[in-house]
């Protein structure tokens, strides 16, 4: 099982270290306004208190759980607005817990992952993950990610999520999910690779959001696209061909030099 302890001395001190840091002069969040909840599920006591710690100093109200049953308490006792889920927990481990928790809800969810655990990527992904932090992982990344979630799925109407929704509408161009069709602003229906749209698919239910070319992959894969052997750059650059975007300076799809890409478009789902 892989925990803060199992980490190598050296390791884990600079890792504790990196906690310790980000927490010196971070503010409190102003008593009027909302905290949002989040639920840190995780067996090793230390990384559970230090991310509780890192959270509530970031303006979080944060419940911390060790297993599978205490997560379910906590789910009952309230309704958080976000889970952090470790995939290696002793008895029901967090892939099970993130698949019943996706089954009873639309609470968004981060696993946390062994560093090169790739099959707990995927598989986190395909049973409705939302994201996914490697360990031992900088806390600063994981506030990122926490935000970007947050913002990510309220982006959407109330109450529906990506794969409820049956259309998606942005920049004047439809998506009909059901019949795969893209219908351009003039109305002309404009043909997709079975890889094209599983891609723009991503994109849909992840705006204005950076998605690294790994986690398109990831999360493509996890849509059941077609296997294809081109760089993911290629499938970018075809897509916004498709899209009629200006590869030199794009408006839909946009580059973020060193990371990966963003869809920047507004996104409207209708179920």
């Amino acid at each position: 099982m892989f925990c803060i302890a199992e980490l190598q001395p050296a390791a884990l001190l600079h890792w504790v270290t990196k906690f310790r840091h980000a927490l010196r002069g971070v503010g409190t969040l102003s008593a009027m306004a909302k905290q949002d909840h989040i639920l840190v599920v995780d067996d090793d006591a230390e990384t559970r208190n230090l991310l509780r710690e890192y959270l509530q100093k970031n303006g979080y109200r944060v419940s911390a759980a060790a297993d599978g049953n205490a997560m379910r308490a906590a789910m009952s006792a309230s309704h958080p607005d976000l889970v952090v889920l470790d995939v290696m927990l002793p008895g029901e481990d967090g892939l099970s817990l993130c698949r019943d928790l996706r089954a009873r809800g639309n609470v968004p969810v981060i696993m946390l992952t062994a560093r090169g655990e790739e099959t707990d990527r995927i598989v986190g992904l395909e049973l409705g993950a939302d994201d996914y932090v490697p360990k031992p992982f900088n806390p600063r990344e994981l506030l990122a990610r926490v935000k970007s979630v947050l913002r990510r799925t309220r982006s959407l109407p109330e109450n529906l999520q990506p794969d409820a929704a049956s259309e998606f509408r942005f920049s004047g161009w439809a998506l009909d999910v059901a019949t795969r069709n893209l219908t351009s602003p003039d109305g002309v229906v404009v043909p997709l690779s079975g890889t094209e749209f599983s891609l723009l698919r991503v994109f849909l239910a992840h705006p204005n959001r950076v998605l690294t070319r790994d986690q398109l992959i990831d999360l493509m894969l996890s849509r059941d696209a077609a296997p294809f052997d081109r760089a993911i750059d290629v499938q970018v650059s075809r897509l916004r061909h498709r899209l009629r975007d200006d590869a030199r300076e794009p408006e839909i799809i946009k580059t973020v030099r060193g990371q990966g890409y963003v869809f920047a478009a507004r996104v409207e789902a209708a179920g």
